[in-house]
């Protein structure tokens, strides 16, 4: 039975005291009944002996001290789940949102999950294509891997999510394969941009979307992950799915958390943001892998707006320590018209190596994926120095690495959001930017390679 308590002492913005409490815990689930029968949910941030201070999801507008009732549910907040999540949109509390009736939920499930025992997890190797080749050619996704996307604001992080939510799959596998589309604190517009995207390509039938807008609670908003997860855990690990999960926009997250720590006075880390903010991000960030037994996996894509385009803000820094690499998203190029954006040099895929080769894409993969990132690295270095200098203090061998840098970014980075490339077809235009360089330039790949790839005309 929930426990009923008349005892609010106070309502200051978001929060609320109630004195006289027992039992009740933290994080707890609650809800307050107005005068007039009006019900708004809540739930326990802090206990103080007796007294206990309340986080509202909704306005506190309206709510009588001596009047209002309060209940306390004895549990978290939960997510019921079931297969029929699939092909639905949710809000960030997860009642649907798309005109389609209640889920009928098969179980309900603690949205803060359970921790993954790292004995059982098994280590990310299987490649998973997403159909752009500056991500698969040279930094590659692998199958249970946390690979962020640093963007920037304005920078168009928004089409890249929607493109690999189309386009991404496990190759060489039948078993099924899911997308969990996590967005928080977006606009009404971004909101319409995502599910007509994933209406109009089809791939809403094997997605589920968890959208969390501007003018939704920020406490609303530290919610959302969590939701989308569970439901990830459960269709990966309940269902046997390979499930990607794309989380826009982590920064969003972050200011939430944030707004929600200043109101209960705590006191301020780094720029504001409170000092549990790298825990708190592992727990999301975490809750991604492969368990040992289960042929079900998350993958993890999350997407954070760099503020200032600063590499060393909390939100980037922090998530660089407990995520695999970095896919990062460059203002230059975006205003050289690439799409996408995507900074090859900079980005990196820690396991990249495991996702790779004979079996998984192709032999020949990992030497042309170094020999790209020097030859393009030398192509850039080329072309600063020609600006400084002139085009006549080049060498004829300088000029053609900086004519390589721009046949690369042009036709391998620049490919544009509606197509998608398989793998093979991302190496063959590899091989053919690489035709443009002499063989003897070609030092990281094997003889064998040159002679079956670099002289086929």
């Amino acid at each position: 039975m929930p426990r009923e308590y008349k005892t609010i002492q106070e309502v200051a913005g978001p929060l609320m005291v109630v004195r006289g409490v027992s039992g009740v815990a933290y994080d707890e689930l609650g809800e307050i009944e107005l005068a007039s029968g009006e019900l708004r949910r809540c739930k326990v941030l802090q206990i103080d002996g007796g007294n206990a201070i309340v986080q509202l999801f909704e306005s506190s507008v309206g709510i009588n001290l001596e009047n209002s009732t309060v209940r306390f549910f004895g549990r978290s907040m939960e997510l019921g789940v079931s297969e029929d999540m699939l092909s639905r949109v949710f809000d960030g509390l997860g009642r649907p949102i798309d005109g389609g009736p209640e889920l009928l939920p098969e179980h309900r499930r603690d949205i803060n999950g359970l921790p993954m025992n790292p004995s059982a997890r098994s280590y990310p190797q299987e490649f998973i294509q997403t159909g752009i080749s500056a991500i698969d050619g040279l930094n590659t996704l692998v199958r249970g891997q946390k690979l962020p996307i640093f963007s920037g604001s304005g920078l168009p992080h928004a089409q890249l999510a929607a493109q690999i939510a189309r386009q991404a799959k496990v190759r060489n596998t039948a078993d099924a394969f899911a997308i969990v589309f996590i967005a928080m604190g977006i606009t009404f517009e971004e909101s319409s941009f995502f599910i007509n995207s994933f209406t109009e390509s089809g791939a809403i039938g094997r997605s589920v979307m968890f959208i969390n807008l501007a003018n939704d609670p920020a406490v609303e908003r530290i919610a959302t992950p969590r939701m989308g997860l569970t439901a990830a855990e459960y269709l990966a690990f309940d269902k046997g799915m390979h499930v990607l999960v794309i989380l826009t926009d982590i920064t969003n997250y972050a200011d939430a958390l944030r707004e929600v720590s200043a109101a209960r006075k705590e006191v301020p880390g780094r720029r504001g943001y409170p000092g549990y903010m790298y825990t708190d991000l592992a727990t999301l960030y975490e809750r991604a892998g492969r368990i040992e037994g289960s042929s079900g996996s998350i993958t993890m894509i999350p997407i954070l707006s760099m503020p200032e385009d600063d590499k060393t803000h909390p939100i980037p820094d922090l998530t660089g320590y407990i995520t695999e690499g970095q896919i990062i998203l460059a203002r230059d190029l975006y205003r050289r018209g690439l799409q996408p954006p995507i900074d090859v040099l900079p980005s990196l895929s820690r396991l990249k190596d495991k996702g790779i080769g004979e079996g998984k894409t192709r032999a020949d993969h990992a030497n042309t994926m170094n020999q790209l990132f020097a030859a393009y690295s030398r192509g850039k270095n080329a072309k600063e120095l020609m600006t400084v200098l002139g085009e006549a203090a080049l060498t004829e061998l300088d000029l053609l690495y900086a004519k390589f840098a721009d046949e690369f970014e042009k036709r391998y980075v620049n490919q544009g959001y509606t197509t998608n490339r398989d793998i093979e077809e991302t190496l063959e235009i590899g091989w053919e930017l690489l035709r443009l360089l002499p063989r003897t330039e070609l030092k990281r790949i094997r003889d064998s390679f040159l002679d079956q790839y670099y002289e086929k005309r």
